[in-house]
């Protein structure tokens, strides 16, 4: 299983001039390994380009991408990360969806597929990140 970031599936969406081919390959050779699944943070992020539930729930079919809750454990881990974050400078005041959306890769011991891997390299170094070479 691997867990899309939600700017992947954007770039498809959008049909985005330099990222759409790479995401959509990488996207491929990902569902080679097994299924695809986004969580409920990824969901609520995709929904703001929607105007219907049902448009959204076709991509999602038609993609063969499940959804998979978050594990509590991935919770508590995203809580303990933005108070590191805060510590180290940080300044939003809520925790921000990077960070729910790597704990549950971290904790459910899955790759995750995104484009911007900057701050889930900073905050779960042992996660297995599929993201483009620098």
């Amino acid at each position: 299983m691997t867990l899309v970031d939600t700017n992947v599936l954007l770039d498809l969406v959008t049909d985005d001039p330099d990222w759409a081919e790479w995401s959509l390959a990488t996207m491929e050779v990902a569902a080679l390994d097994g299924p695809l699944c986004i969580n409920d943070i990824v969901y609520a992020e995709l929904s703001v380009r929607y105007e219907r539930i049902e448009d959204l729930e076709t991509l999602l079919e038609d993609s063969a991408i499940e959804i998979e809750p978050p594990p509590r454990a991935a919770l508590f881990l995203a809580g303990k990360v933005f108070a590191q974050y805060r510590r180290s400078g940080g300044t939003r005041t809520g925790v921000l969806p990077d960070f729910f959306i790597g704990a549950h890769a971290a904790v459910s011991g899955i790759p995750l597929l995104t484009r911007d891997a900057r701050r889930y390299r900073n905050y779960f170094p042992t996660l297995h990140l599929i993201a483009p070479k620098k």
